[in-house]
């Protein structure tokens, strides 16, 4: 396919190629990768760069859902508290056209007055539907992405001044999604409103004759089956908005592989590090193990393949310990400073094996193995005094 696409640019454009902008013309470049996205990051998210991308407020909302929920609760709201609604803007108009009113001095008192009542007035009536459709929206929030506040969104973010990035987000696939959600929206509440509009016109003008009240009832409840429906169908589209922009959040935390590796060795190090010093532990413990052995009383051998060292005090200790152990090359530097301290060599292959794979250094030995290492003991200790007498 490659060579394919090659030959073909060289046919039409001989001076181009596919790794370099296709020239247009002579005065216009168009670039091929402007549309494309990084092929490599196939990789599902981690939970560190998951819980990053939420500290920084970058979660999978709908607002669709939002605004969809809200306009449902406050038509429903409306629609219980609309008789007392419309009664009390009925009679704020009724007085604010009285004649007392139209023609009252307009002082600096009496405006005072007057402005105090008006926000008295539409902070009574307009206050609990804004604080109902407060709550909606933040109780629905909430649902969608559950307890999160960040001040990472309030940020201003220059690179949005960008026309180019500007051009770049309004032709990407989420661009074309939103455009395609605001067209379709738009063809629904048209079109239903059309459709109620046209089912309710009789009815409408024989709405001329009756009262002011009785107009605005019945013009609400057109406008109630309307939004209902449109609410209605706003709300399917919102809902698929949702599983859409989740989707579309995992897609856009992504990741490589060398990312989730660059990732792993920030968390956890750099393997080369973390050998050295592993490296480092091990020449540590070995050096203050080896110190250790001078203090013993008996070095229990394989003979060549392990070496462990006792070291027991009758005085402060209920069973012989371990003090230093090891195998091969560390055998050998055991039995070495045990020689130079002039430490008992004992050759038992069966007890040194048994010490070397069930007792860690610094533990007691285990029960069962207390008759042989005490038969050691007693063996060395003899020695000791056989020494003492000559």
């Amino acid at each position: 396919m490659r060579q394919l696409l090659d030959h073909w640019t060289n046919i039409r454009h001989p001076e181009a190629r596919l790794d370099s902008p296709l020239k247009l013309g002579a005065e216009y470049r168009f670039d091929l990768q402007f549309f494309a996205q990084d092929p490599d990051k196939t990789e599902e998210a981690t939970p560190k760069r998951k819980a990053d991308a939420r500290k920084k407020g970058q979660v999978a909302k709908s607002t669709e859902l939002n605004s969809v929920i809200v306009l449902m609760g406050l038509f429903l709201i409306l629609n219980f508290v609309g008789e007392w609604f419309f009664q009390e803007l009925f009679s704020y108009f009724r007085k604010m056209l009285s004649p007392g009113q139209v023609n009252i001095e307009l002082s600096d008192t009496n405006l005072r007055m007057i402005l105090l009542t008006q926000v008295i007035f539409f902070g009574k009536i307009f206050l609990p539907l804004g604080l109902s459709a407060m709550v909606i929206g933040f109780a629905v929030n909430y649902i969608q992405i559950g307890p999160l506040f960040t001040l990472e969104t309030l940020k201003p973010k220059f690179n949005r001044l960008n026309p180019l990035n500007g051009f770049r987000r309004l032709m990407s696939a989420q661009g074309l999604v939103e455009f395609a959600k605001a067209a379709l929206k738009l063809t629904i509440v048209g079109y239903v409103t059309y459709g109620t509009l046209r089912e309710q016109s009789g009815a409408l003008l024989q709405f001329l004759d009756q009262s002011p009240l009785r107009v605005a009832t019945e013009i609400w409840r057109i406008l109630y089956r309307v939004a209902t429906k449109v609410c209605t169908l706003l709300l399917i589209i919102a809902i698929l908005d949702f599983y859409y922009q989740r989707y579309q959040h995992r897609k856009s935390l992504r990741m490589s592989k060398r990312e989730i590796k660059d990732e792993m060795k920030q968390q956890e190090g750099n393997p080369q590090i973390k050998g050295k010093i592993r490296q480092r532990q091990r020449q540590i413990a070995m050096r203050r193990m080896m110190q250790e052995v001078p203090k013993a009383d008996v070095v229990i051998t394989n003979p060549t393949h392990y070496a462990v060292a006792l070291r027991y005090d009758a005085q402060t200790m209920s069973a012989p310990i371990v003090i230093a152990k090891g195998e091969d090359f560390i055998a050998a530097k055991i039995k070495e400073i045990a020689k130079e301290n002039d430490i008992a060599i004992v050759e038992n292959k069966p007890l040194a094996q048994a010490l070397y794979r069930t007792v860690e250094i610094g533990e007691a030995i285990p029960a069962e193995l207390f008759q042989a290492v005490a038969e050691v003991l007693a063996f060395v200790y003899r020695l000791r005094q056989n020494r003492q007498v000559r």
